[in-house]
């Protein structure tokens, strides 16, 4: 597909949807490549809106306020999956979006987001819709044990719970709310890693590499990017299957496939992010075009360059937890001390992104630090001791 398109210039006003630390990374690369950005957030202390040139503080929906932001903008995005795909679609009537909002309402519910995998043809573990009590009843039981998932509104490990017999399952799903769910058979995993692609209207598509991600209680904790990190061949295939899913949506924008790798060495996708992704974050500082700039350039119609990945990278996601000390006592928002980033800093090679959160709170991604070096060995060597130092666990 090739299309001739007319660049949006820096100088121009690029929007988003949210005010989080995405938008505000978002703000800060396109301000840096000379654009003016807005963002829409409720929350008058967004991180976003507080770097930015215009800060909308409405809901979502709020007619006026997309209104306004339709008004200084050339072109929005959005920043987390659980805007409103309505807010995208009402701004899509006047200005171009990116992604549009039916690549997002498909992000939104786990059970369209799964038969979209099916038609992409990539492999997906074995799972049923449960939006009936009927349907609750025929599910297999070669299914269990498995988990269940809400369909809508899940993330970081949220409206999701484990259940290994059917009295379990009857049960999970009443606590959860009877809401529709989906019911994902527990496979045996060695690993999970990601691919971000980045695809713009032309259809010109590019990707950052394979990365290797350690999540814990649900959130990613640990990303590690260096050749190698593994099995090229299993790369391949998720690079394939990541392009085939933004393929299939006519995706604009940045989009992170995450992947389960099974004890077997096979690949399994489990889930997508319509925009940056906590395990993108080392491209900031181990890339020549990051995740960020990436986004910023699908807005603009601007070309779409294969990044290059100069320095082996690892991130450690900094949560809140980091804040309170096991050590000071044992009510874990009672005590905070501010962790030690001067001896962080001593190390060679690392550098501390902070998202401008004015409470540090437990489970809070207050920021990421990612660790750059000449090989994987040292990259890992001064990770691990960052890690001690912050009171991290190793990896």
């Amino acid at each position: 597909m090739s299309t001739t398109l007319k660049p949006l210039l820096p100088g121009a006003t690029l929007g988003v949807l949210g005010g989080g630390q995405l938008g505000r990374m978002w703000a800060h690369a396109a301000q840096r490549m000379g654009y003016n950005t807005a963002v829409l957030d409720p929350d008058a202390q967004s991180p976003a809106g507080l770097v930015s040139h215009h800060h909308i503080h409405t809901d979502y929906l709020d007619a006026a306020g997309l209104k306004q932001l339709a008004a200084v903008c050339q072109a929005v995005t959005t920043e987390f999956e659980n805007v409103p795909a309505d807010a995208l679609a009402q701004l899509a009537a006047t200005l171009p979006v990116s992604p549009a909002a039916s690549a997002v309402a498909v992000a939104q519910d786990r059970a369209r987001e799964k038969a979209h995998f099916v038609k992409c043809g990539v492999p997906v573990a074995p799972h049923a819709v449960i939006d009936t009590p009927e349907q609750l009843a025929a599910v297999n039981d070669s299914l269990l044990p498995g988990i269940l998932k809400t369909s809508r509104m899940g993330y970081d490990g949220k409206g999701q719970l484990r259940v290994t017999t059917r009295d379990e399952l009857n049960a999970g799903w009443a606590k959860l709310g009877k809401v529709p769910c989906v019911l994902e058979k527990m496979l045996p995993l060695a690993s999970e890693c990601s691919v971000i692609v980045a695809r713009g209207r032309d259809g010109a598509m590019v990707n950052l590499p394979v990365q290797r991600n350690l999540h814990r209680d649900g959130i990613l904790a640990v990303t590690e990017v260096f050749a190698g990190n593994v099995p090229d061949a299993l790369a391949n295939q998720a690079i394939t299957a990541a392009k085939a899913v933004a393929q299939e949506l006519n995706y604009v924008g940045v989009l992170c496939v995450e992947f389960f790798v099974l004890a077997d060495g096979k690949l399994v996708v489990n889930e997508i992010a319509p925009r940056p992704h906590n395990s993108g974050h080392y491209s900031q500082d181990a890339c020549d075009v990051s995740q960020f700039e990436l986004q910023v350039r699908t807005m603009a119609d601007l070309p779409l360059t294969q990044p290059r990945q100069h320095s082996p990278a690892v991130m450690l996601n900094l949560l809140g937890d980091l804040w309170f000390p096991k050590q000071l006592g044992s009510d874990p928002n009672s005590l905070q001390a501010e962790p030690a980033w001067h001896d962080v800093l001593a190390l060679p090679g690392t550098h501390l992104h902070l998202y401008g959160k004015r409470e540090a709170r437990v489970g809070r991604k207050m920021g990421h630090l990612n660790i750059t070096a000449a090989t994987p060995e040292a990259t890992r060597q001064t990770a691990l001791q960052a890690a001690a130092i912050l009171g991290i666990a190793a990896f």
